[in-house]
C-alpha cells in the first residue's frame, strides 16, 4: 500500500529531524522506510500527535547520547524504532514483552526460512512454554 503523499509530507514538516530531500522523507534501508510509516498509520490512527511523537523521539535520542551514540544521524531510525516500540507498549497496544516474545519468533522464523521466500511465523517459532 502506498502511503498517502499529504499525510507523508505532514510528518516530514511536523518532524523536523526525518532526513529529506526535496521531494520528502529519504531512506537509505526499507526497514526505515517500513518504520516511518507504521509512525505514520499508528498516528493517522490516533496513537499518539505529532507532537507527542517528536517529544518521545527526542527522548529516545537523548537517552542514546547519553549512552554514547554519537548522534551522526546514520542511527536515527534506529531511534525512530525504538520510539515505536515505547510508544505501542506507553498505549497499551503491544507489552515491551510481547514485542520482545515475536521479535525471537520473528528471528527464529526468519532463520528457516529459504532466502527469496516470505518469513511466515508459526507457533513452533515461540520458545515452548509461551502461551499465545
Amino acid at each position: 500500500m502506498k502511503a498517502d503523499p499529504v499525510a507523508v509530507r505532514d510528518a516530514a514538516e511536523a518532524l523536523p529531524g526525518v532526513p529529506r530531500d526535496n521531494e520528502g522523507p529519504v531512506f537509505r534501508e526499507p526497514w526505515e522506510a517500513q518504520a516511518f510509516s507504521l509512525a505514520l498509520v499508528l498516528h493517522q490512527r490516533g496513537l499518539y500527535t505529532w507532537r507527542e511523537w517528536a517529544a518521545a523521539l527526542a527522548e529516545e535520542i537523548r537517552r542514546a547520547q547519553l549512552a554514547g551514540d554519537p548522534d551522526t544521524g546514520e542511527t536515527y531510525y534506529l531511534h525512530w524504532l525504538a520510539t515505536l516500540e515505547r510508544q505501542v507498549a506507553s498505549k497499551g497496544v503491544a507489552s515491551l514483552e510481547t514485542q520482545a516474545r515475536y521479535r525471537k519468533a520473528w528471528h527464529c522464523a526468519a532463520r528457516r526460512t529459504p532466502h527469496g521466500k516470505p518469513v511466515e511465523l508459526s507457533l513452533g517459532d515461540f520458545p515452548e512454554n509461551d502461551d499465545l
